[in-house]
């Protein structure tokens, strides 16, 4: 099977996959965050198998629609792989993108990254692209309705010192979710292309935060 015909598999088995997905994370969100890797690639040295494949399953099953279970994601994705005999050596790089590309994993103490690699930095950026700006904003307002939480509550203030099992746990209002994730994403980016790309989403993020308020209370508190 050729690497055409691989990603082409893949494609139909996400589709599939994610028919009855959460609107966030449905395969628009994929189609997009494998349209902005191939973007990054270009101007990056990468296997592009593993990138597509990578950024094409990432989302395969997110913990956060299995209690949490980080495992299943890259479990199914390792079945797929081998059932379409993708070298295993392939299958080994995607399945530990898979593992550690969640924001979450950035959270804690530790500084050190249990793995890394120019195609895991490529998908990432991608995947944080898809998390801010306009659309970043739609699917973080998405989710919230989505799991029945405030819009807004000036009473509880973001969690800017978040570790893993806390995120995970958190039932914030939406808005506390702009402080705690996205706009630290900016300088959270990879590579040159995912900077550039980022800076415009960070600021038109800005920019809604202030109209936000605004039409919330014209005399509110603004958050640092």
């Amino acid at each position: 099977m050729s690497n055409t015909e691989i990603i082409e598999e893949t494609i139909t088995f996400v589709k599939e996959t994610l028919q009855n997905a959460e609107g966030g994370h449905d395969w628009f969100h994929i189609k997009r965050v494998f349209q902005n890797s191939m973007l990054i690639a270009k101007d990056e040295k990468v296997d592009i198998l593993v990138v597509s494949l990578a950024a094409l399953l990432h989302d395969i099953a997110d913990a956060k629609f299995y209690d949490g279970d980080e495992k299943i994601g890259p479990k199914m994705a390792n079945n797929f792989l081998n059932s379409l005999n993708v070298p295993k050596k392939t299958i080994r790089h995607v399945v530990k993108i898979i593992k550690y590309i969640s924001f979450k994993n950035s959270l804690g103490k530790s500084k050190k990254k249990p793995f890394n690699s120019k195609e895991l930095e490529v998908v990432q950026d991608a995947d944080r692209l898809d998390a801010i700006g306009a659309i970043g904003i739609a699917r973080a307002f998405n989710y919230g309705g989505y799991k029945n939480r405030e819009i807004y509550n000036p009473e509880i203030a973001p969690n800017l010192n978040l570790t893993k099992k806390a995120y995970k746990k958190s039932k914030a209002p939406t808005i506390n979710h702009f402080y705690e994730k996205l706009l630290l994403l900016k300088d959270k980016m990879n590579t040159e292309t995912g900077k550039r790309l980022a800076e415009s989403r960070h600021q038109f993020m800005l920019a809604y935060l202030e109209q936000f308020y605004t039409e919330w209370n014209p005399l509110i508190i603004k958050p640092n």
